[in-house]
């Protein structure tokens, strides 16, 4: 938090110091004096936007450290959305082209691209809201119990697919949501995880390591395995279902080592 704050200002004397460097080696003729009041305000843009566009997606943003560790979720757009990358870039791209060729107001295609953006983001958030309901309210009925927690996230290139976990009683529900033909989760695909944390030693070893400790510090919804690799020696397997389902999975999965004290075995 204190970061957003202090960011721009860094920037800005920073852009302000190139600037400076530059016009001194072309000895003051080329380039134009810059406005700090101009720069201080795209600086405070450049930082802002990129938090606010993370608290968009399933990873999430900690707005308040260090004062809490909270984590927010928006849940409406993928981590790396194509098709906002792919609409920022053919704008950007076709404002430089118009730039260098003179055309008038070579700034319209940029506009053009953000404001197309800004649709897109607005009816993904639409998207989510209901896909969310329906969601919770055929969990629900399905398999008899309330949810007590739910994500409804974005996949890459489908905007009508989307894919949830729920918590449920002491069970993480994980399936996926389709608009089309209608909307509608097929709870005949739902899986279920255990959501309590095995009472085996093995696993608060795992979690009070350095390793178990940043998992679970990141993770939303984990999900606990153990596997006896040895004598006296154990596998600890940790899956956040919101990017992964088995372990092993590069992204959204650790295995920590463990050694067992003496005395208690895997059952």
């Amino acid at each position: 938090m204190l970061a957003l704050v202090l960011l721009p200002f860094i920037l800005t004397v920073l852009l302000l110091l190139v600037h400076l460097a530059s016009r001194l080696q072309r000895r003051w003729s080329s380039s134009a004096p810059m406005s700090a009041g101009q720069l201080l305000f795209v600086s405070f843009i450049a930082v802002l936007s990129h938090p606010i566009l993370d608290t968009l997606n399933t990873y999430g943003v900690r707005w308040l450290m260090p004062l809490s560790d909270e984590w927010f979720y928006g849940d409406t757009l993928f981590i790396i959305d194509p098709w906002v990358w792919l609409a920022l870039s053919v704008g950007v791209l076709s404002s430089v082209r118009r730039h260098k060729k003179n055309r008038p107001s070579p700034e319209t295609p940029a506009w053009q691209a953000l404001g197309l953006v800004s649709i897109y983001i607005a009816a993904m958030a639409l998207s989510a809201w209901g896909a969310r309901t329906t969601v919770l309210g055929e969990i629900t009925t399905g398999f008899g119990a309330p949810v007590e927690r739910a994500m409804v996230g974005p996949v890459p290139f489908n905007p009508f697919v989307r894919e949830f976990v729920v918590e449920q009683g002491e069970h993480y529900r994980a399936g996926t949501f389709h608009w089309f033909p209608t909307p509608t989760v097929d709870l005949n695909t739902v899986t279920s995880y255990p959501r309590t944390r095995p009472s085996h030693p093995a696993v608060s070893l795992a979690a009070e390591s350095v390793l178990g400790r940043r998992f679970l510090a990141w993770a939303r919804f984990p999900t606990f395995g153990v596997e006896q690799v040895a004598e006296g020696r154990a596998m600890v397997h940790v899956v956040d279902l919101r990017y992964a389902r088995e372990p092993g999975e590069r992204f959204g999965a650790v295995s920590i080592p463990v050694t067992l004290p003496a005395g208690p075995t895997l059952k």
